[in-house]
């Protein structure tokens, strides 16, 4: 098969012929019909992910295609089937994969990472019963290779973490390809929402997808203050890429008044005193919370919401997160 691989983090891409994969007993071999770019790729290719042991590497985890080989052990799927892939799959056993928490399934394994990826012909997936998401003819292949990273990613964030309602404010900092999913599904769930960003032509985009206002961004910019001229009353849900520069404090002045703040995706080291109080900081299961208790000041300190149940007097999400694309 012909794959794109690299031979040294952070050497030549190349175009080359592999052997094609075999699939695992439980796993499939997918004919990869589209498959997307995401930063995390970079990042891979850096060398900043500690799963890419193997050189040469073949990247690749936004992926949609036809099952083109199955290993005797898979029940649900056959050879032809139209299917996508989260770009984490889970082991199906453990308590994480039971309770739809399989990103941080401790078993995880993942295309691009764990093993080659989508920057191929061909791609074996593991466990396929339990990873593997038959698509419709309705959905086409390059809409649904943007489903499985990007865009779950904001679902989570913005439909589950952040439970964003009809009639809340969420602000968008940061209008990547996870930023403009968060607007997307912001503005189908009824939101009003406020884009961030410091690319005027991001901005173009946000507002073509729903944004009701759009704020450019740059150093020395008091964002904190435009976002309350605009929003007197802060935003309920502002929602941050994970690596982008605006201070946590930005952030937290920017929330509405007993908010909460969600970041999602891998995140980065923490920056500051109000991001190390999240002991969440630095993890990248994609559900991160905090709660600014004391509302709208600079020196809030949040509280980690992770355990917190789903109820009534739960603090309202004022910022979301997630990572950059």
């Amino acid at each position: 098969m012909r794959a794109v691989q690299f031979e040294s983090f952070g050497g030549s891409v190349v175009v080359t012929d592999r052997a094609d994969p075999a699939p695992p007993r439980d796993g499939v071999v997918i004919a990869v019909e589209s498959t997307g770019l995401c930063r995390s790729d970079w990042h891979g290719w850096q060398g900043h992910d500690s799963d890419i042991t193997d050189l040469p590497h073949v990247p690749g985890h936004e992926l949609a295609g036809r099952v083109a080989a199955i290993g005797p052990d898979v029940r649900t799927f056959a050879i032809g089937d139209r299917v996508t892939v989260p770009f984490v799959c889970g082991c199906g056993i453990c308590s994480f994969c039971a309770g739809g928490d399989a990103q941080v399934c401790p078993d995880q394994w993942q295309p691009g990472f764990s093993g080659p990826g989508s920057f191929a012909e061909l791609v074996a997936i593991p466990r396929a019963d339990f990873n593997l998401i038959a698509l419709p003819e309705s959905v086409s292949m390059d809409a649904a290779a943007a489903l499985g990273c990007r865009f779950a990613t904001a679902y989570r964030a913005v439909a589950q973490v952040g439970a964003v309602e009809p009639g809340e404010t969420v602000a968008v900092f940061g209008c990547g390809g996870v930023g403009l999913s968060i607007i997307m599904i912001a503005v189908a769930r009824g939101a009003r929402v406020v884009a961030v960003d410091i690319a005027p032509g991001a901005l173009a985009i946000a507002e073509s997808l729903g944004a009701d206002a759009a704020i450019r961004s740059a150093s020395g910019f008091d964002l904190a203050g435009a976002l309350r001229e605009l929003l007197p009353s802060g935003a309920d849900a502002p929602s941050t890429p994970s690596a982008a520069s605006t201070p946590a404090e930005q952030r937290s002045r920017a929330s509405g008044r007993a908010g909460a703040m969600c970041r999602s995706g891998c995140c980065p080291p923490p920056r500051s005193a109000t991001e190390r109080a999240c002991p969440c900081t630095g993890s990248s299961d994609s559900s991160c919370r905090f709660a600014v208790l004391t509302g709208c000041q600079p020196e809030a300190t949040p509280r980690c919401l992770r355990s917190w149940p789903r109820a009534t007097s739960t603090p309202r999400a004022s910022s979301l997160g997630c990572s950059p694309s």
